[in-house]
């Protein structure tokens, strides 16, 4: 078998994650402050995937100022352009030339995982079929594609039914052997005029070809709204292990498993883990709880954060009330006027939300 590619979808708009999408490409937002995309450019590494084609359009030409070649990462990052958003199944075909003959995964660059790759990888060599796919049981199996098998082999998948058959659903990372080719060339678009990745699935089942399939195990999220993405934040920073590299002075208290980055310092401030504090980040008569991210260059004075993300180079200054359950923007400055009367000034932008409690 020739050496596995990947490749990871991220040309989409990221809806759902407005405003923060304006600005920042989904796949580039931190989780633990890590932006998304390199836990699956990880997680491909370790299964010995070194070249990776990342599908980016016009929205997400910031990944490659992120990313680079992928040296820093130890793999190769080619970027293909999708000039229109098609589907899922039509990110194989503008990355044909790319993936040439090669066996590959396709990993959608919004999904976090417990689990890694491995057992996926070692059962699609070993069975040889014409797809794997990843599973996983879910609560609610009528919110997603839910796989039919018979003997142990996928025969359908059924998107979102309304009785479903069983609770097993597709995550959206799969591994191809390069017949999937044969069966994108003659797809027709759906009803809604996409090249949809069901379809593609289930023309390799008609036409005689074996889809395996691998249950992940561990916790998994797709990441695709606020409210994902910071429960995202959560089950990732549950699994850190402590790692101070700033400075904390000796009225502070800081406990559990936290991070704190280089050239960051702690000034009389309570920190409770799991936290992470990115470098050059100060931290002054303050409270950060748990299951907050803070990115680098950040400086929160006289005020309480829990629960939240918040991205490189904010200022939270002087807020009597503790942000919780929230994600900010880069260079986003939150300040409590000092004249009386006190009052909220906001400016936000179209399609944001504010709670003032």
């Amino acid at each position: 078998m020739s050496r596995l590619k990947a490749i990871i979808p991220c040309a989409g708009r990221g809806k759902r994650l407005r405003p923060l999408t304006f600005t920042n490409s989904k796949p580039l937002i931190p989780i633990a402050n890590k932006p998304l995309v390199v836990y699956a450019i990880e997680k491909l590494k370790r299964v010995g995937v070194s070249e990776i084609g990342i599908v980016v359009s016009d929205n997400t030409r910031d990944m490659a100022d992120v990313l680079g070649d992928g040296g820093e990462f130890g793999v190769s990052i080619s970027y293909i352009q999708q000039e229109q958003p098609l589907g899922i199944a039509h990110t194989i075909m503008v990355s044909r030339e790319f993936l040439g003959d090669s066996p590959f995964v396709m990993y959608l660059g919004d999904n976090l995982l417990e689990e890694g790759l491995e057992g996926a990888v070692e059962k699609f060599k070993s069975a040889d079929p014409g797809a794997l796919i990843c599973l996983r049981r879910v609560d609610k199996p009528e919110l997603y594609g839910i796989a039919l098998m018979e003997n142990d082999r996928v025969v359908k998948l059924i998107e979102k039914p309304k009785d479903p058959p069983t609770n097993l659903a597709a995550i959206g990372i799969y591994v191809f052997s390069p017949v999937i080719h044969k069966v994108t060339e003659s797809l027709k678009p759906s009803a809604r005029g996409e090249y949809e990745i069901t379809d593609a699935i289930q023309g390799l089942i008609d036409g005689g070809y074996d889809v395996a399939h691998h249950v992940l195990e561990g916790w998994w999220i797709d990441a695709g709204n606020p409210d994902d993405m910071i429960e995202a934040n959560r089950l990732v920073l549950g699994g850190i292990e402590g790692d101070v590299q700033g400075e904390v002075d000796a009225e502070s208290d800081v406990r559990g498993d936290v991070i704190i980055g280089k050239g960051a310092r702690i000034v009389n401030s309570t920190i409770r883990g799991p936290v992470v504090i990115g470098k050059n980040c100060t931290i002054q008569d303050s409270f950060v709880g748990s299951f907050t991210s803070i990115g680098d260059d950040s400086r929160l004075t006289n005020c309480e954060v829990e629960y939240s993300v918040i991205m490189q180079n904010c200022v939270i200054r002087d807020v009597g009330e503790r942000i919780d359950h929230s994600i900010l923007g880069r260079n986003v400055t939150i300040s409590c006027s000092e004249r009386r009367p006190r009052s909220y000034k906001l400016v936000i932008s179209d399609e944001s939300e504010a709670i003032l409690r």
